[in-house]
């Protein structure tokens, strides 16, 4: 393992850059990213739109939310990859497919997330502000998210967790990611899938672990932060 690691270790990592397109690890990290990018905002003005007060919104992105949870992920890649195209005057590329299918199976849960921390927030607050002649927009901007979002960083940690597993799925679809170069790896060696699958589970444990612990320490930060503003009241 450690021989295929000095052999074949950049490739698994950065793909054939700079040589070539970017792909393994770095691709996978970078396409995480930016579907987290991408959905958040769009998952933020779903769960305003749940907890608005507007009743036919509300049940307009509640029936979205549970029409992309209900579908496969990757029967979401299937449909943008090889139906889009059919309505669409161009194709899309692999990364195109999967950074698009990722934002919208992501946001949806995301949305969630961020929902329940804003109905976790006591009521007297929207109570208070609304005394000292706050706007709806004015509350929601200025004091419910900055504290609902700061409430669910440990949820955006987890949604980045599930985002870096299913940018595997993108090798369906011959995506550069991490397990399609592992997996044209050994069309190429024949002879080591055991090694090379090794490989690919330990870097996905290790990337994912990692920011699991990031996820708990930053729960813990939260819950202190919550006990010493109790405390200090």
């Amino acid at each position: 393992m450690i021989e295929l690691l000095e052999q074949y270790g950049r490739l698994l990592l950065v793909g054939h850059y700079p040589n070539g397109p970017l792909g393994g690890l770095a691709m996978t990290i970078l396409t995480s990213l930016l579907c987290l990018a991408i959905c958040f905002p769009i998952a933020t003005l779903l769960a305003l739109a749940r907890t608005h007060g507007n009743k036919t919104l509300a049940r307009f992105y509640t029936g979205y939310i549970y029409f992309v949870r209900s579908m496969p992920l990757l029967m979401l890649i299937f449909w943008i990859y090889y139906f889009l195209p059919y309505v669409l005057p161009f194709s899309l590329s692999p990364f195109v497919t999967i950074v698009l299918a990722i934002t919208i199976f992501s946001s949806a849960y995301l949305a969630e997330v961020i929902r329940a921390a804003i109905e976790a927030l006591p009521k007297g607050q929207y109570d208070a502000a609304s005394a000292l002649g706050f706007r709806y927009w004015q509350t929601t901007f200025l004091i419910v998210l900055p504290q609902a979002l700061t409430n669910c960083i440990p949820g955006l940690v987890s949604q980045f967790i599930l985002i870096i597993k299913e940018t595997s799925l993108g090798y369906i679809i011959t995506f550069n990611e991490l397990t399609y170069v592992a997996h044209e790896l050994n069309k190429i060696l024949l002879v080591k899938p055991v090694e090379i699958f090794t490989i690919l589970a330990i870097s996905y444990f290790v990337l994912c672990s990692g920011l699991s612990q990031l996820g708990g320490q930053l729960e813990r930060r939260i819950a202190r932060g919550r006990l010493s503003n109790d405390s200090d009241q």
